[in-house]
């Protein structure tokens, strides 16, 4: 059966609509039981009916216990392409009102019609009802982001098995927890070589299947992106020298220095990574925080900053380096600057306003570890305190409470700044055409850029995929760099640690398009997650798992 011939938009939609109506929230026990419902959908489908045992269910991390899926449809030969993607949703809590509905796409359409035709829109609001009132957008909690996406590679894999004489092999794998720390596919990848060798399969390529947010008329959501943008959380735990705010002078406020670090990093182009052929957007500020809880006339002595920054090119240590300099920077303006107020007010009273504070100094946080952990007993109170924050879901406040513990038992003294990294490290990727297994990929994907030019809907090259996604551990093995990220993160959790036989391979993303990510207005554009890209996906797979000539 030819591409054109495939009529999988029905089917297609119906796979998306189901999945949807089991609400998959991280976290929450919806997610912990879809493994084991899709198992028992997939085995509806005759080719699994007939062959239980292709479908693979193994634990992943986290409480409660998740499960990774995979289902393979058997052709011939080793080469095998896979397709994967996270079954996990964010909260449903932003659909407020229409919270009942928000796994419910068909009466949540018309409920956000009649509530948008109620009342005065913004621009974005009416741009929704228009695409709503138009019928080819379709709202749900995780049908944008990202079960349609999972419906078109089911979809495939469902056509696939029909195929008489089918060559190569399809591998569906499908994963939790992608929304928080992608524990899902970082378990998966440590499951994938010994799953596969006990098969007899080679997988020589994957397709990522999240999706793209395209304001316009789909232009730049119809995307391959051959690679994916990296993200590092830099935190600045900021130790000044409290004073009575009566004689502010004989201190030093560590808001103060925090405020300066804030002021030189937020949004500041020149840190934007321009590299790779791409332009990433700038480090932002995710935290900015006084660590005490209480009132006081002092000044505070403590104060806690993270950044998120994403990139492309170069590597975690490239960003540190950078960080750091930029720390420091940061921390000489703030302290000079008081000094000359210190000294301006000191004219003005004809007095000593105080004595002026030690050096300001930046340590890294693997430089604090090695002066609180000296001993066995500390490295033991560390783990206990570590264990006894296990249920701290937030890595900003685990990373912060952690830091915090590691200062107090050096007995750190301000001005100091401890910096280091508070979350998951994401490396960035990108296909390498010198791979024999990327230029396969790459020359099926032209093919099926051919078909796609063929119906009227081109599709458009992108260099880097710009949501934080598994594709960051899809396929790529330990990161050069990446110790840096190892010896500065407080927080055992938040340190991914690859195998040495974790496999590498070239891996892109083509997922569906729509709008407003994770919004109550989220919303997919049916016609080409349905019917237009369960197609693409089945020329790219038919060109690549053909023998070479």
């Amino acid at each position: 059966m030819s591409t054109d011939q495939w009529n999988v938009q029905e089917r297609a939609a119906q796979i998306s609509h189901d999945l949807v109506s089991w609400n998959s929230e991280g976290g929450l026990q919806g997610e912990a039981d879809f493994a084991m419902r899709l198992r028992d959908y997939l085995l509806e489908i005759p080719y699994f009916r007939e062959n239980p045992d292709d479908i693979t269910i193994y634990p992943a991390y986290g409480q409660p216990q998740t499960y990774n899926l995979l289902a393979l449809v058997r052709g011939t030969g080793k080469r095998t392409l896979g397709m994967a993607g996270h079954y996990d949703t964010v909260s449903i809590q932003n659909y407020h009102e229409l919270a009942h509905l928000a796994c419910d796409p068909v009466p949540l359409r018309e409920a956000l019609i009649a509530d948008l035709a109620s009342r005065s829109l913004s621009e974005q609001e009416a741009r929704a009802l228009a695409d709503f009132q138009g019928g080819d957008f379709v709202p749900g909690r995780g049908m944008l982001d990202m079960k349609s996406g999972l419906a078109a590679g089911i979809a495939l894999i469902e056509h696939f098995s029909t195929l008489e004489g089918r060559e190569g092999n399809l591998l569906f794998m499908t994963t939790p927890d992608e929304e928080r720390e992608s524990r899902g596919m970082r378990a998966l990848r440590e499951d994938l070589p010994g799953y596969l060798a006990a098969r007899g399969l080679e997988l020589d390529a994957a397709i990522n299947l999240d999706a793209t947010s395209d304001q316009g008329d789909g232009a730049l959501g119809r995307a391959v992106y051959e690679g994916t943008i990296g993200k590092l959380l830099p935190f600045a735990y900021v130790i000044g020298q409290s004073s009575h705010v009566s004689y502010p002078f004989e201190g030093i406020s560590a808001q103060l220095i925090g405020a300066e670090i804030l002021r030189g990093i937020e949004g500041n182009t020149n840190l934007a990574d321009a590299g790779g052929g791409d332009v990433a957007p700038p480090p932002i500020c995710l935290e900015a925080r006084d660590t005490r809880n209480v009132y006081e006339v002092t000044t505070p002595e403590r104060f806690w900053l993270s950044f998120n920054w994403l990139f492309q090119s170069g590597t975690a240590e490239d960003r540190f380096t950078q960080f750091r300099a930029e720390v420091e920077a940061a921390l000489t303006r703030a302290t000079e600057a008081f000094r000359k107020n210190a000294a301006a007010y000191g004219a003005l009273i004809q007095a000593s306003p105080g004595a002026s504070t030690g050096a300001a100094r930046v340590i890294t946080l693997a430089e604090l570890r090695a002066t609180a952990l000296a001993d066995a007993a500390a490295e033991k109170a560390f783990a206990d305190c570590e264990a006894s924050l296990a249920g701290i879901d937030n890595p900003l406040e685990l990373s912060r409470r952690l830091t915090e513990w590691l200062a107090n038992a050096a007995l750190l003294k301000g001005p100091c700044v401890v910096i280091g990294f508070a979350g998951l490290h994401y490396p960035p990727s990108r296909l390498d055409p010198a791979d024999p297994r990327a230029a396969d990929l790459l020359a099926a994907i032209e093919k099926a850029e051919a078909w796609a030019v063929a119906a009227e809907q081109p599709h458009c090259r992108r260099p880097y995929f710009q949501g934080i996604s598994d594709m960051s551990f899809l396929g790529q093995p330990k990161k050069k760099g990446a110790d840096v990220v190892a010896q500065n993160t407080p927080a055992a959790r938040l340190v991914d640690e690859p195998s040495a036989e974790a496999l590498g391979f070239p891996t892109v993303n083509i997922g569906p398009w729509g709008r407003e990510f994770h919004q109550r207005l989220e919303r997919v554009h049916g016609p080409y997650a349905f019917g237009i890209l369960p197609k693409v996906l089945k020329e790219i797979a038919i060109a690549f798992l053909a023998p070479k000539a």
